[in-house]
């Protein structure tokens, strides 16, 4: 276990996402970063299908993510049924990340934008 606070992206990739009773419920597949902050803005979480067939990409307010050391991954206090709702794309039709869309995300979330 690593006592350093960053991670690379290229890590953050994939690793798996919980809700608050451990369950899994996908894994990272992208990160969306703010240009002119430089800050995290989404982590675009891939869930449904099956062996990466039919996934979706849902993108979730990065402030939402905690990592985990003893899952080593992130959990999110979201349940499956409130995921299945929340605002989604398919990889091959990614959104344009305006503050729009993201006050969108963000509303969807109870989340300030």
């Amino acid at each position: 276990m690593s006592s350093n606070p960053v991670i690379s992206s290229g890590k953050v990739e994939g690793t798996s996402v919980y809700n608050a009773n451990g369950d899994k419920l996908g894994s990272i597949d992208d990160l969306v970063i703010d240009k002119r902050s430089g800050l995290v803005r989404y982590a675009a979480l891939e869930f449904g299908g099956f062996l990466g067939m039919g996934t979706d990409r849902y993108p979730i307010p990065w402030s939402m993510l905690k990592y985990d050391t003893t899952l080593d991954g992130y959990v999110v206090p979201l349940g499956q049924d409130q995921l299945e709702k929340a605002p989604r794309y398919e990889p091959s039709n990614e959104p344009v990340y305006s503050d729009d869309y993201g006050r969108k995300v963000y509303d969807y979330y109870g989340v300030g934008w």
